[in-house]
């Protein structure tokens, strides 16, 4: 069901939602800003031995439990390779054939372990006060996560759902309760614009469920998060990053862009989705001087790798390097990109990409096979638009 595989796991796939809860005690909470700086940071590893001990300077705080658990998601995503905003744009008409890496065990009883007591204190504070603004937050903020992990990791489409539909109403109930928390605006608004974008059908069965609709209401509500000045608002940007890409808004995403790579240097991937927005919006000399500048952090880090990271700069670079004419640099790029490990979407757009220079030069018989494994490619993992491009360019 794509519409509600688009709810559970697009939606909620950019939320991680690290707000202070108004409980926490200053040590635990000073211990959750160095934290999210980590992970915003790529550093996984650091960001949960932070929330490890903001964990054990306040059991009682739902926020360092939700943190812990984020960073074991998306160590998780990491390693799977899909981070960047292409997994999510365009990408979601059926489900991939391809198969993904399954966490550990540890990784796994680890997460959930984390994410059943940010809910279980969420929950707990509820029941002792019902109108507190705060614990719903926490609560829905949990849920929400719980929600990312069962789409994007277990692909439990409809265990999904239900955990979105909980995550959405408690933030709902959030914005009820106390107007100015417009941090809750994150979870709301991003439903909200999924739903406005789905088929009619599913678009009914969405507001069935009690989702509520709207494009520009959840942009608004996403951008409203992301000035509010709460602790979830780099989270907003990186929604949308996201979203502005969907809508063609290409400038407003490269001025995000741009502060997120001003606030954490460290994050190379920045400059990977900076160039990619920019080529996108059909500016081929500016994507490849951003994905050359990316390139070189990329060479001289030596920190983890996001699977398939070195594939994925070959190929937008060869791209950006195609767009501009320098044929000789853009195939090497290309090459490049199919000898590194990768994703088979990828791939399938790196021989794309190979299909075009190859009409240009007028190689038939090359052109053929390279279109014909982009079709082959993008089928396999869920990229319909490379495979119906390709089709196109073979007729």
């Amino acid at each position: 069901m794509p519409g509600l595989r688009a709810i559970s796991a697009l939606g909620v796939a950019l939320v991680v939602a690290l707000a202070t809860p108004a409980h926490a005690n200053p040590a635990s909470e000073a211990l959750r800003v160095k934290a999210a700086n980590h992970i915003y940071n790529l550093e996984h590893d650091l960001a949960r031995e932070t929330f490890l001990a903001a964990v054990a300077a306040d059991p009682d705080d739902p926020a360092a439990y939700r943190g812990l658990a984020t960073s074991l998601w998306l160590s998780i995503t990491f390693r799977r390779g899909n981070m960047t905003v292409d997994d999510y744009l365009g990408r979601s008409s059926k489900p991939s054939t391809a198969a993904l890496p399954n966490p550990s065990p540890e990784t796994v009883a680890a997460f959930r372990d984390a994410i059943e007591r940010a809910i279980a204190i969420g929950r707990k504070r509820i029941a002792v006060n019902p109108r507190d603004a705060d614990a719903h937050y926490q609560l829905g903020a949990a849920v929400g996560l719980r929600a990312s992990y069962m789409a994007t990791v277990e692909g439990s489409i409809m265990g999904a759902f239900r955990a979105a539909r909980e995550a959405y109403d408690e933030h709902e109930t959030v914005m009820s309760l106390d107007p100015r928390r417009k941090d809750a605006g994150l979870v709301v608004g991003t439903y909200r614009y999924i739903v406005a974008a789905l088929a009619l059908p599913l678009r009914v069965v969405a507001y069935i469920a009690g989702f509520g609709g709207g494009r520009e209401k959840g942009i608004r509500l996403i951008e409203e998060a992301a000035a509010f000045g709460g602790d979830n608002g780099t989270d907003a940007r990186f929604a949308l990053t996201l979203l502005y890409n969907r809508e063609q808004r290409y400038d407003d995403a490269l001025k995000l862009l741009a502060l997120l790579r001003a606030q954490y240097p460290r994050n190379r991937l920045m400059w990977l989705e900076s160039g990619s927005t920019s080529l996108r919006a059909g500016r081929a000399a500016e994507a490849e001087r951003v994905l050359s500048e990316g390139f070189a952090r990329f060479a001289n880090d030596h920190r983890p790798r996001m699977f398939g990271e070195e594939a994925l700069w070959e190929y937008k670079r060869g791209a950006a390097r195609a767009a501009l004419g320098r044929t000789k640099e853009a195939e090497a790029d290309l090459r490049d990109a199919l000898r590194a490990e990768a994703r088979k979407w990828v791939y399938g757009r790196a021989h794309l990409e190979l299909g075009k220079l190859a009409l240009k030069a007028g190689n038939g018989p090359a052109a053929k096979a390279e279109l014909q494994l982009a079709i082959a490619l993008g089928e396999s993992d869920n990229d319909p638009a490379t495979a119906n491009e390709a089709r196109r360019l073979m007729k």
